[in-house]
């Protein structure tokens, strides 16, 4: 299994998981996301790819702490092609984002994972998070 940063020829795998996860994108904007995490230091998306195939990804962020020292590091999103889950893919992928927090100097990862993301939940569980009971969101519009 070869994990590397995802480039833009990855986009219509990338935007064929994310329509797993129930987030259809479309490839042109998966493209212009995958150029612009390459160019902002603060994320990383990376590619789980085997035989040259990409069977899954993780989309990373890092984030300054103001009262501490450090930063912390938050998946943004996790996918694994559905027909390759079970494997240790989506682990690979977890543990690889540990290592890149930990040399960054990161003294934590978080993941935020909707309610309905039942066996989501049990993987983490499984790679040692542990459940923080309180997320809040307010969705904002656009002005046009």
């Amino acid at each position: 299994m070869l994990i590397r940063d995802a480039i833009v020829g990855d986009a219509a795998r990338v935007s064929q998981l994310l329509e797993d996860l129930d987030y259809p994108t479309a490839e042109s904007e998966v493209a212009e996301r995958i150029v612009a995490m390459a160019a902002n230091l603060d994320s990383r998306l990376l590619v789980a790819e085997e035989q040259g195939e990409v069977l899954g990804f993780i989309s990373l962020h890092f984030i300054p702490q103001i009262a501490l020292a450090g930063e912390f590091c938050r998946i943004s999103y996790l996918c694994v092609s559905s027909n390759s889950r079970g494997g240790g893919i989506g682990q690979q992928l977890v543990d690889e984002a540990e290592r890149l927090s930990m040399v960054r100097g990161c003294d934590r990862m978080e993941v935020h994972s909707h309610t309905r993301r039942v066996r989501a939940h049990q993987f983490y569980d499984r790679a040692g998070y542990e459940d923080s009971p309180k997320y809040l969101i307010k969705k904002l519009k656009r002005s046009h």
